[in-house]
């Protein structure tokens, strides 16, 4: 049984969001801890493999500690260990298509990432095309709703909630039309935001560091809203 769980954090990562997320879910309590992923401290340096947050900490009651990095590996540790809800389909085909569809969430924040920092006009059009495509694909799977397996939040939920929370602070800046001809998607897109695990994710000041990210790389999306 898990003494102590800490998760490691920067307050833009969306990785770290899925982690916070899927714990929330799950009614486990748990540390955060921020760190400045422009200067890293040396203890976190030492106990991260590949320099990259989120980390979970896991202390045990046998006073043994355990450091799990990558985000798709923390979700699946949480969900095997911590008990209901059950965050993954009972079915075996069901629980490897989840994981797909979380892939294919990762392939979004990729795109994103360029999206939020390229200065480059020709660049920042051809992503908007991309993500455009994909969540068509999305469009194309998703169900009644109001979350991507129906009634029930998943850790396919908990992947996307970071995705549509970008759009928030993009919809002030600029007229993308990403969402515009996928009604299923706005759906889900409006369900993950009203969730308290998805609001508590973040600190109330993301927008604006956000906004002070994209500034930092004089990302042509500012210059559309200018």
């Amino acid at each position: 049984m898990t003494k102590k769980l800490t998760l490691i954090s920067h307050l833009l990562c969306p990785y770290v969001q899925r982690a916070a997320i899927a714990l929330a879910e799950k009614g486990v309590p748990f540390e955060k801890i921020y760190i400045d992923l422009n200067n890293k401290p040396d203890w976190f340096l030492k106990i991260s493999p590949l320099g990259k947050v989120p980390l979970l900490k896991v202390e045990q009651d046998d006073s043994s500690e355990a450091i799990l990095f990558e985000s798709s590996v923390i979700a699946e540790y949480i969900e095997e260990t911590e008990g209901e809800p059950h965050l993954h389909p009972d079915n075996a085909v069901d629980r490897a298509r989840h994981r797909g569809w979380m892939e294919f969430g990762s392939t979004i924040l990729s795109d994103i990432w360029s999206l939020e920092t390229t200065k480059d006009a020709g660049l920042f059009d051809e992503k908007l095309k991309i993500l455009t495509s994909k969540f068509g694909r999305i469009e194309e799977v998703l169900g009644d709703g109001p979350f991507f397996a129906g009634t029930k939040f998943s850790l396919v939920d908990a992947v996307f909630a970071p995705v549509f929370r970008y759009f928030d602070t993009f919809d002030t800046l600029a007229e993308h039309g990403v969402f515009a001809d996928y009604p299923k998607v706005r759906a889900w897109r409006q369900a993950l935001s009203e969730r308290p695990s998805v609001i508590a994710a973040v600190t109330p000041e993301y927008p604006q560091l956000l906004r002070q990210f994209m500034e930092r790389y004089d990302a042509h999306m500012l210059k559309l809203a200018a």
